[in-house]
């Protein structure tokens, strides 16, 4: 008996989906790869990166680590720590560790913390420094000069500006900008750069020609990640 053409694509049509070789997808449906959140949170970034203000890196004349008050009372600037009595250091510690035991007085006695600069772990709390992502003395030449002390203590204490880092790798890069210092570990550079945009963004800070390039460069690694 002759088959028709339609007959037959009928039957290729059932074949293929029961055997799993054709696949129905609904029209508002789409196939999302497990980067795609990265890509669109570095695509932000550079966008960010493109609106900010682009000047020379100003004077440090007036500069003191004094004048942004650090280690303040944490829970006065948005973070939830675990005592009443912790500051903003001991918040990042806790935060940013696993296992994290606090002794009284807030005092963190033991725990573990991963370095995304360095790709190392950590169990000593002594081995770890609290990072100003944007350092201090960066904020100061890019914008932070016209602050009131209560802007600048907000800006020392955020907890969008601490990381909890390796004590030598924070030494090492001390008050540079990415044009000067970039984080050991590689694969860390898409999201230092993106945390470093969002830092200049939020507090309306300024970059220089070289910063912008190198967080240009920074950003192109996400792709990669």
């Amino acid at each position: 008996m002759r088959i028709t053409l339609a007959v037959a694509l009928v039957l290729i049509l059932v074949l293929g989906v029961a055997c799993g070789v054709i696949e129905f997808r609904s029209p508002d449906e789409s196939a999302v790869s497990p980067s795609a959140g990265q890509t669109d949170t570095s695509t932000e970034a550079s966008a960010t990166l493109q609106q900010l203000e682009v000047a020379a890196p100003g004077s440090m004349s007036g500069y003191s680590r004094d004048k942004f008050r650090h280690w303040s009372k944490a829970s006065d600037f948005g973070w939830n720590p675990p005592q009443a009595s912790c500051d903003a250091r001991e918040a990042a510690l806790i935060r940013d560790g696993e296992d994290v035991e606090v002794g009284s007085g807030c005092k963190v006695t033991s725990g573990t913390w991963y370095d995304p600069y360095t790709d190392r772990t950590y169990s000593d709390p002594q081995d770890l420094d609290i990072d100003h992502v944007v350092p201090l003395a960066n904020a100061w030449r890019s914008g932070a000069p016209s602050w009131t002390d209560e802007q600048r203590e907000r800006y020392a204490n955020d907890p969008d500006v601490l990381l909890s880092v390796e004590d030598n790798a924070n030494q090492e890069k001390g008050d540079k900008g990415p044009e000067a210092w970039k984080p050991p570990n590689e694969a860390e550079w898409c999201d230092y750069a993106e945390r470093w945009v969002d830092i200049k963004a939020k507090y309306d800070l300024s970059v220089n020609e070289q910063e912008k390039e190198m967080l240009n460069q920074m950003l192109d690694t996400c792709a990669r990640s």
